[in-house]
């Protein structure tokens, strides 16, 4: 779906030190598939600790017009029941407008037979496979026809529990394939499974309902399937990738932050690369601190060769975090290369920070040479997706004059009221 880059803007005025108490959003990541989940059993599903995000609004939206009735009891606490569920066919534009629209293909399949998803849409980060996705699902039982626009699937009876080998550790694709499993006739074994927090959080959510979900937190997921499920009531995870981000902005601006309630074990690798990065990080029970002026030094490796940052499945550095360590490399001294395996154009970002003074060198699709610190300076520049969105927002924030970044609302489907918290902290930004 085309958006008009020039309808929202942040304006931002860089070079302060962004600092103070701040709580993570709900994960982003979570929010989509548990939402999808409730589709499941025609009864009352409680969400809390939601984030309200552009993506969550449509996926919401998406799921009203299909018959499910939402309502909020606080700002982030949502009550979702699928009971008159009337709708098979999602709404096309909607379902184009966010990939998580395709989580929404168990719960149909199993309470309607059907589910028609045009190809979903999401950011243009680069080749995004469905292949996976239409393995696990035909082979939970699911019947497929695919078409240009659109894949339409249909279910007799109940999806059969049966061996799911993964072609690849996709999330999403494990995610249907554990909902599916629930609620199949028989026992499944999810092999080659993605493992993220939020894969986690779906699991136990699933948990709560009735379901009987085993390894969770593992690659392979052992699920006896049930007939039925019941209400429940879930907290989604705090965001780990905004935990990161804020870290990554306290760090490069010089701020004293400390981030409440986080999850240590989602962190483990995070702060394992950003200490590479030269950023330190203390852990004070459930909170991260993240300490004041620090002088951002690259380790080099034990050899002396230029050191590597690069993503990988869970429990690996997260892909969603890419942008965000390769702008954090930029302020600190030293030769680093970022290298991005999962999508061929997530890295396609980096001519705005080259415009912006940053030194870097993209070496190919994949990989970027960034040698720091350099002095960034002020620009006009527009926000690709959400990932890099954040992350061109910092460089904003820690660059010498007036920025602007145009298609805001990138940066919002991923990021909760970002320009007010922001300001909470310090930051001289305005929409």
């Amino acid at each position: 779906m085309a958006q008009d880059v020039t309808s929202e803007r942040f304006v931002v005025e860089g070079g302060e030190p962004i600092g103070g108490v701040v709580t993570p959003a709900g994960n982003k990541n979570e929010a989509l598939p548990v939402l999808a989940a409730t589709l499941l059993l025609p009864g009352p599903i409680s969400l809390q600790n939601l984030p309200r995000i552009r993506d969550v609004s449509a996926m919401l939206e998406l799921m009203t017009r299909l018959g499910v009735r939402v309502s909020f009891s606080d700002n982030n606490t949502v009550l979702v029941d699928a009971a008159d569920l009337s709708h098979r066919d999602p709404d096309r534009a909607l379902s184009s407008a966010i990939r998580g629209s395709f989580l929404l293909a168990p719960g149909l399949l199993h309470r309607t037979g059907r589910a028609a998803l045009p190809r979903p849409g999401g950011d243009r980060i680069g080749r995004r496979r469905l292949d996976t996705h239409l393995l696990a699902l035909r082979t939970l039982g699911a019947e497929i026809v695919t078409t240009e626009a659109e894949v339409v699937m249909t279910l007799s009876g109940r999806f059969r529990g049966t061996d799911v080998f993964l072609d690849e550790a996709s999330v999403m694709a494990t995610e249907n394939a554990v909902m599916a499993a629930a609620v199949a006739d028989g026992r499944t074994r999810i092999m080659n499974a993605a493992s993220e927090p939020h894969v986690q959080g779906l699991c136990r959510l699933l948990n709560a309902m009735g379901a009987r979900v085993g390894g969770i937190g593992t690659n392979v997921l052992e699920v006896e399937g049930v007939s039925d499920l019941r209400p429940a009531s879930h907290r989604i995870g705090p965001d780990h990738i905004e935990i990161g981000s804020f870290v990554a902005l306290a760090a490069m601006t010089g701020g004293e932050m400390l981030v409440r309630d986080v999850v240590a074990d989602d962190l483990r690798m995070i702060r394992m690369v950003f200490a590479r990065l030269g950023v330190a990080t203390e852990l004070r029970g459930h909170d991260l601190y993240v300490p004041p002026t620090q002088d951002l030094v690259i380790q080099e490796d034990f050899d002396g060769a230029i050191p590597k940052v690069d993503d990988s499945p869970w429990p690996g550095f997260p892909a969603d975090l890419t942008s965000i360590a390769l702008v954090l490399a930029t302020k600190a001294k030293g030769t680093v290369l970022i290298h991005e395996k999962m999508f061929e154009s997530r890295l396609f970002f980096v001519d705005r920070l080259v415009s912006m003074g940053a030194r870097i060198v993209l070496c190919d699709p994949h990989r970027a040479l960034v040698v720091g610190p350099s002095r960034l300076h002020a620009q006009t520049i527009a926000s690709p997706d959400i990932r890099a969105g954040m992350a061109l927002l910092i460089a904003a924030l820690t660059a010498e004059g007036t920025s602007v970044i145009m298609n805001a609302q990138q940066i919002d489907r991923g990021y909760e009221r970002i320009d007010d918290r922001l300001r909470s902290l310090g930051a001289k930004i305005r929409r």
